[in-house]
């Protein structure tokens, strides 16, 4: 038990440690913590005469065990590739225009006449490749067509980003 707990703390050490060490090398040491940790998870036979400290000590070991299972997954996966700054972010509602493709529904409150019917509408079709394109939405009436032209110097059609698609109808923000 003494030398399997020492290798699962000599392990964890080396992977908060050395965070920026080649791929194999946290392999190794995310394995070998995993199998030190194993301990943490079998069941003790009972003895007759013990102590209070031992079950302390055994607990926390225990607890260590049980933390070294996802340190090791989550130190041994690769960096994520998140956008941190999305370079068009002004046009999601925090400039004078808008992005048809990108921006969320409640964006269009800035606009005359476009919340909740026209910009329900633009949000639910598309991507479009141009402004223009919004015109050819099913079901659009002729006033909807009306309040989307008197706006349309506002609106502009960007990439679409895959990060906004499932906010665009419902970001989750209520009043």
């Amino acid at each position: 038990p003494t030398c399997a707990c020492a290798l699962r703390t000599l392990g964890l050490r080396l992977l908060l440690l050395a965070p920026k060490t080649d791929n194999m090398f946290r392999l190794v040491v995310a394995i070998a913590a995993l199998l030190a940790s194993a301990q943490a998870f079998t069941v003790a036979p009972r003895r007759a005469h013990m102590s209070m400290s031992v079950d302390r000590r055994g607990a926390v070991a225990k607890a260590f065990g049980a933390l070294a299972v996802p340190a090791a997954v989550l130190s041994s996966g690769t960096a994520a590739n998140a956008v941190i700054d999305y370079a068009n972010v002004a046009y999601l509602g925090g400039g004078d225009k808008i992005d048809v493709n990108n921006a969320n529904v409640r964006v269009y409150q800035k606009l005359k006449g476009m919340y909740p019917n026209a910009a329900g509408k633009i949000v639910s079709h598309g991507p479009y490749k141009s402004v223009s394109d919004v015109y050819s939405i099913p079901g659009l009436t002729e006033a909807e067509k009306s309040v989307i032209k008197a706006n349309e110097s506002k609106l502009v059609a960007l990439e679409p980003a895959t990060e906004y698609a499932i906010d665009r109808i419902n970001n989750g923000l209520y009043r």
